[in-house]
């Protein structure tokens, strides 16, 4: 095949010069047909095959893995044959002696017998000030107190502007979902026109035709009271919020290389957010025109939790998501209402918050508060030894435990009523107060008590006290202390 140079060369000699052809097939060492073909198109044509060359190792499979790919159709998207089972089918089924490599060749080119030409073409996408926000899940690994810890990112990117907002949690439950939109729309200041997702779980119970869903219920509550309206990808169409799907990557490159070693999640939040106030302050006018044109923030915020009705067991515990929690007493045999957010349950009876725990990870836990078995002890107090409640108490209470509970017969209503005054008292002021009172060996709950009262008297002023003059000319004789003897005496003589 002639070159470029070549073509060239010739087109000048025959034009120019007027070379025969030839005369440069015979200069040139190459045949007539080429030298016409130059003369006839300045341009090089690539090389193409009319018809496939054969594969002597691969054909005598061709109709195999043909039927295997036809049967593809109708299995699941995720349980397809790759080339790869393909290559290990044919090796342990029917002894196939050739490459790994040369199978994924031939697949490919069947596949694309098979299917035809299946190129989707992409629109470049754009959107107006406050029109539109991404959203997306990411997973990213961090260290929490020196524990590697998987954490999922909420992710959300306005399309006008790029500005990002990522905040971390510990799942992608519904209450984390619904707190990252209530986070991203407060830090924003103002509301976006319309989000944009995949058919996350929850937010869509069901995918109908097109682009219409049946959607969770409580994500209807949160679209509702921020009246912002939304749109789902097409199943497997990444490409269709693909701003978002570039901030996953982004926040993992960036912000979390490399991999933060913090204390808690909370300290890992304030990080993602001041790097979140730099991608604004860089994005700084685009984001100005975006803000503009935000819709405004509802009076009151969206409460980021799912609510249950959850029965109180005999051991006033609450159980949710198999691990309990405590509730007063009072509580047992009660439905209370449950809210549960991300970080924490709130426990309601009617409208007061009866309790609140921070949310436990994992199963089997059980979070207790002492203030909750406080009128079961003073009823009960010889269980004080043994209740799980007390024995999770931290130091000094272990001590105190110990000293009462195993040194004296009685001791133990004398810890109950230590115990109790986390009633009259803040619980760090007791604490404080027990390791006073081991340290003096005066462990009782009256002596504890008394010295609580004395720490929030005011401490006496030393400053000079000022005496009016009229007072201070005043002289006031001392009396003699003997005078009492001499009244004792007699008192004595007389009886």
């Amino acid at each position: 095949m002639l070159a470029v140079v070549d073509i060239e060369y010739i087109r000048k000699k025959h034009f120019l010069e007027g070379w025969s052809i030839r005369k440069i097939s015979t200069q040139l060492d190459v045949s007539r047909q080429s030298v016409r073909k130059a003369i006839a198109d300045a341009e090089r044509k690539p090389y193409t095959l009319t018809k496939a060359k054969p594969c002597p190792v691969m054909d005598p499979y061709h109709d195999i893995i043909a039927q295997w790919l036809e049967q593809d159709k109708l299995a699941p998207k995720k349980q397809r044959h790759t080339a790869k089972r393909i290559y290990d089918r044919l090796y342990t089924e029917h002894q196939f002696l050739g490459s790994e490599s040369a199978v994924r060749r031939y697949v490919a080119r069947l596949r694309s017998e098979i299917d035809g030409p299946n190129i989707e073409p992409f629109f470049v996408l754009t959107a107006e000030p406050g029109e539109v926000a991404q959203v997306d899940w990411g997973q990213a690994e961090v260290k929490i107190k020196g524990v590697t810890t998987t954490v999922h990112i909420f992710c959300l990117r306005m399309k006008a502007s790029s500005v990002p907002f990522v905040w971390a949690c510990l799942h992608e439950r519904m209450e984390a979902f619904l707190e990252g939109h209530v986070r991203a729309i407060v830090w924003l200041g103002g509301v976006p026109a319309k989000f944009i997702y995949d058919n996350l779980t929850t937010a869509v119970r069901k995918i109908l035709h097109g682009h219409e869903r049946d959607l969770q219920e409580r994500y209807i509550t949160l679209r509702s009271h921020y009246l912002f309206d939304s749109i789902f990808c097409n199943p497997e169409s990444g490409n269709e919020k693909g701003s978002v799907e570039g901030l996953v990557r982004l926040v993992r490159r960036n912000a979390l290389t490399p991999v933060p070693k913090v204390d808690s999640i909370e300290e890992l939040n304030r990080l993602l957010l001041a790097w979140c106030e730099r991608q604004r302050e860089i994005h700084r006018q685009a984001w100005e025109a975006e803000k503009a044109a935000l819709r405004p923030l509802p009076v009151q915020e969206f409460r980021p939790c799912i609510t249950h009705m959850l029965p109180v067991n005999k051991l006033s515990l609450i159980t949710y998501d198999r691990n309990r929690y405590s509730v007063p007493t009072e509580f047992i045999k009660q439905n209370l209402r449950v809210d549960v957010y991300s970080d924490r349950l709130e426990m309601w009876h009617r409208d007061k918050k009866v309790a609140e725990h921070v949310r436990l990870p994992g199963r089997g836990h059980a979070s207790l508060q002492l203030m909750h078995y406080l009128t079961a002890l003073a009823r009960k107090p010889f269980a004080v030894n043994h209740a799980a409640v007390v024995r999770e108490l931290p130091e000094p209470y272990q001590e105190a435990r110990r000293v009462l509970c195993e040194g004296s017969p009685s001791g133990y209503r004398e810890l109950v009523q230590i115990l109790l005054l986390h009633r009259e008292f803040p619980a760090e002021a007791v604490r404080e107060a027990v390791t006073q009172a081991l340290a003096k060996r005066r462990l009782t709950a009256e002596e504890i008590r008394q010295d609580l009262i004395n720490a929030t008297l005011p401490t006496p002023t030393t400053s000079p006290v000022t005496v009016p003059q009229s007072l201070a000319e005043v002289s006031v004789s001392v009396g003699n202390p003997n005078v009492y003897n001499t009244l004792i005496e007699r008192c004595t003589h007389e009886s």
